[in-house]
């Protein structure tokens, strides 16, 4: 039995890990705020942006924590097409449940089924990376902590959306997205807390590619995308803001007449 190190940089990744979520979450939620304002084109693009950004969010989350996970008598590879592949998951089930929500005239039915269907999705991204992992080996799983880990997983993404529905304040956004990112990164770790290794010790080379040639260069991309966009969003005008500056036009448009 390998022995598991799930934060071999100490408190870095768990930090950074949940640092990520939370600002995927706050971006989505915005979003979703803004998207809900609107109509039309516009109404479909906030919701692709804010599903990419709750997507990313995740996905980011997930792997930089993976960049502190060790296992002890084996190096640890990862399968480059598997990886990315459990991104478009992410991004796929992430914007399905948004749309649903987004669009639904019975929100509630929506929200339940978009929180299920959310949840299911995250939670398989999260079991695609791992069954990305390349070791010298054989992984196993806890069924009960797997079970939570799913449950976690539906529960934080019915909130999410819930959130996205109800909660219009940024400082009310900033409060929800924090209690989304802890609960993204508890159904990590619960299903990282799940997996036990029975190392095989072994001198052949592992295929895949190792967390910093390929995890960490995507996690950083990806991160820069979640804080270019959040600036992108901080700059753009919300609706109050643009009926507002329509109604102190209105006067200057008149005079000229």
């Amino acid at each position: 039995m390998g022995h598991l190190d799930h934060a071999a940089f100490g408190w870095l990744t768990p930090a950074l890990s949940y640092a990520m979520a939370c600002i995927g979450a706050a971006l989505g939620l915005r979003c979703t705020v803004r998207a809900l304002a609107t109509t039309g084109r516009a109404r479909r693009n906030w919701l692709i942006t804010a599903a990419s950004a709750i997507g990313t969010g995740i996905w980011t989350m997930h792997f930089v924590a993976m960049l502190g996970f060790r296992v002890s008598g084996t190096d640890i590879r990862y399968d480059v097409p598997l990886t990315i592949l459990s991104l478009v998951v992410a991004m796929v089930v992430v914007c399905a449940g948004v749309f649903a929500v987004g669009y639904s005239k019975d929100r509630n039915r929506a929200l339940m089924l978009g929180g299920l269907t959310t949840g299911l999705g995250v939670a398989s991204m999260h079991y695609l990376g791992m069954a990305a992992v390349r070791l010298h080996g054989d992984v196993s799983y806890d069924p009960v902590l797997v079970g939570l880990s799913i449950v976690i997983a539906v529960v934080a993404a019915t909130a999410a959306l819930w959130a996205g529905l109800n909660i219009k304040s940024p400082l009310a956004v900033t409060l929800a997205s924090l209690v989304m990112g802890a609960a993204v990164s508890s159904m990590h770790y619960s299903g990282m807390f799940a997996v036990s290794v029975h190392v095989d010790p072994s001198g052949a080379t592992l295929p895949g590619a190792t967390a910093m040639q390929f995890i960490f260069p995507l996690a950083v991309g990806l991160g820069s995308y979640l804080f270019i966009t959040s600036a992108f969003v901080a700059l753009s005008p919300s609706a109050d803001e643009r009926q507002a500056s329509a109604t102190a036009q209105r006067p200057v448009e008149g005079a000229a007449h």
